[in-house]
């Protein structure tokens, strides 16, 4: 009996992967050249379909990488000189600032306590700041950042550019992109995908920023910079051979999420989130870690428990379902439980059944 994994990443694969896989076995996409017509073909289609998917503008390109965490150096290399400004609130938040700081930069950041969310009123920038980095889903603690203040956070520094790392929430939220100067994602979580492959939008702003730092001498990396993503974007192609069996598998699962429809996902998500909160607050076991609604995440839900989280977890294993542990130091007090798209209602279901009667 296959298990169900409702690991935080990686997770349960979407339901017509092996199929897309099968048909780019038989495509022998795996050994096409990354600059032929074959593969601009699967690279515009992947762009299509995740516009769509993500309403993605024209202002913005569509690249690709082999994990978000590349993708993280990648922007702090292209898009600051030195002043970064980091929301952190948890592990993958404070990991993005140790990158800044790891690169020689000179980073800042508005830090809570794990499970907290941010005042927006309360946010200060430096005049100074280049780049403003988020978290808009924190993985390890299960707390997102309501997309309502991410429009805010830029409206209110209109002349600084925004990032925002989706890796466990995309295609959940609905960015507003045309405020939004990049972002990014990696497939092993709700595009229910194996790993290895990121994916960065960016616009022009982007670019000229890293324009602005090669004119004044800085480094921006030597082969895989935003120029050279621009310019091979204009005819599909990259700046280096890229994971083309993944790229075809990506647009497809996104072709496939189109036609089930957006708006018919978010609506299962939320009430799957619902079941899981729900079960949190009326079982003496469980308590859902982030206290406030707002900013508990659709897709990631983190439960504290006082039973020790390995036995738990192997308790659930013996039912062929698998769920995530706390992240590093609360590895043995929380349990994280994934709330993508390759898992059914029915499925949550079964799992808080079982949690139930543990």
């Amino acid at each position: 009996m296959n298990t169900i994994y409702f690991t935080p990443g990686p997770s349960h694969l979407f339901s017509t992967y092996q199929k897309h896989l099968m048909e780019a076995m038989n495509l022998q996409l795996g050994s096409i050249y990354h600059r032929s017509d074959a593969f601009k073909n699967i690279y515009r289609h992947t762009d299509e379909q995740l516009r769509i998917l993500l309403d993605i503008p024209s202002t913005h390109a569509i690249f690709f990488a082999s994990s978000a965490t590349e993708i993280w150096e990648k922007i702090i290399f292209n898009c600051v000189d030195q002043y970064s400004f980091h929301l952190t609130n948890g592990a993958f938040s404070t990991k993005f600032y140790d990158v800044a700081n790891a690169l020689k930069k000179s980073p800042s950041q508005f830090a809570v306590d794990e499970g907290q969310g941010f005042n927006m009123n309360e946010i200060i920038l430096p005049e100074e700041t280049e780049l403003i980095c988020t978290t808009q889903n924190e993985t390890s603690t299960g707390v997102q950042i309501p997309v309502e203040d991410l429009m805010m956070l830029k409206k209110k520094y209109p002349t600084k550019l925004l990032c925002t790392d989706l890796v466990s929430a995309a295609p959940y939220p609905a960015i507003d992109h045309t405020l939004m100067d990049c972002s990014f994602f990696s497939v092993q979580k709700a595009f229910g995908m194996p790993p290895g492959l990121g994916v960065w939008i960016a616009n022009e702003r982007c670019l000229d920023k890293a324009n602005q730092l090669t004119h004044h001498g800085l480094n921006i990396g030597a082969h895989n910079t935003l120029e050279s993503y621009f310019k091979n974007y204009e005819t599909f192609e990259t700046p280096s051979t890229p994971n083309v069996i993944a790229i075809y598998i990506l647009g497809k699962i996104a072709e496939d999420m189109n036609n089930l429809g957006l708006a018919n996902l978010r609506r299962e998500l939320e009430v799957k989130a619902d079941m899981i909160y729900d079960f949190a607050k009326h079982h003496k076991d469980f308590e859902p870690l982030v206290k406030v609604e707002a900013h508990r995440s659709k897709t990631v839900a983190v439960l504290h428990t006082d039973r020790p989280s390995a036995a738990i977890i192997a308790a659930v294993e013996q039912h062929h379902m698998r769920i995530g542990s706390g992240y590093g130091k609360d590895k043995a007090s929380q349990i994280r439980i994934a709330n993508f798209p390759a898992t059914s209602i029915q499925q949550m279901e079964e799992l808080l059944d079982v949690l139930n009667t543990l």
